[in-house]
């Protein structure tokens, strides 16, 4: 059995969106309703905070320094630094009830975010979107009628992008044209059954295996290119949010996990959700790209 450690304890309310940054050797991941990202150094395993001042469901690093990010209803740039905030696009502002999630960089350093509706259980229709912010800063709608836009991740040989709607339990795979960021031929990968949880987060790694981790289902699932089950990991807490590959070999996986909406009961016997964990992997992941504008 893989061992999972709590590496850096924490009772945060929705910690999600890891990035590894191999230039300083750190994990970034964010904690969505405080609007901070936080910087957790393995060496020292000090952890420290960014305050953005909004809501806020992922970024990605840039080349030239700082970060691109995924707030409530846009994008922005954001220094940690200086705390220097530059709104880009107010993409969902006519959707108050919406915000943004998850979001990685492509190959070419076009930066991948979605949106969710804040209610979704209780939502008439799915609200969310799939956007692509191109290093020229222009905006792309690419899907639709989404639930919960949730894990991106792509194949070793950039022929097939991952894609997660939560709110629907399934996983989906694209054709994925990287010269132009064009999308198409969408497909069920997996569908995870209820029982096992939804399906959140997503790594890939070096030998074309989708990991994805389902929330409430409190486990991993690393899934071989066919989309057939090749194990399950065990987690300490039940709502496991989102994983990266990180260390200089890429042999880490991170996890991160929430503590919101759990009872006392709940949170009683899983102390440790809203944590960070990780574990060695059975293979090195794949070096995710920095936001090329």
């Amino acid at each position: 059995m893989t061992d999972v450690h709590c590496v850096f304890r924490i009772n945060a309310a929705i910690g999600e969106g890891p990035v590894w940054c191999p230039r300083e050797r750190v994990l970034y991941w964010v904690n969505i309703p405080a609007g901070a990202i936080h910087r957790f150094d393995p060496q020292s395993g000090t952890d420290a905070v960014f305050c953005v001042g909004r809501r806020l469901g992922s970024f990605a690093l840039r080349e030239s320094g700082a970060m691109v990010v995924a707030v409530d209803d846009g994008f922005a740039f954001f220094e940690p630094r200086t705390g220097a905030f530059e709104e880009l696009d107010q993409v969902e502002a006519h959707l108050p009830q919406n915000r943004f999630n998850d979001g990685k960089c492509d190959s070419r350093g076009r930066f991948w975010a979605g949106s969710m509706v804040g209610d979704y259980r209780n939502a008439p229709a799915p609200s969310g979107s799939l956007y692509r912010l191109d290093p020229d800063l222009t905006v792309t709608r690419v899907e639709t009628g989404v639930t919960i836009s949730n894990g991106l991740g792509w194949s070793p040989d950039d022929a097939t992008m991952y894609y997660a709607d939560t709110g629907t339990g399934i996983i989906y795979a694209y054709d994925f044209d990287a010269a132009a960021g064009r999308i198409e031929n969408r497909r069920a990968f997996v569908t995870v059954p209820p029982e096992d949880g939804e399906p959140d987060g997503i790594a890939v790694d070096a030998e074309g295996f989708v990991w994805c981790v389902l929330s409430g289902g409190g486990r991993i699932a690393r899934y071989d290119p066919d989309g057939r089950t090749e194990r399950w990991v065990a987690l300490p807490v039940p709502l496991p949010t989102s994983c990266a590959f990180g260390g200089d070999d890429l042999g880490v996986l991170y996890v991160t996990s929430m503590s919101y909406e759990l009872s006392a009961t709940a949170f009683a016997a899983a102390p440790l959700s809203g944590s960070l964990f990780a574990m060695e992997a059975p293979a090195p992941g794949l070096a995710v790209p920095r936001f090329a504008g």
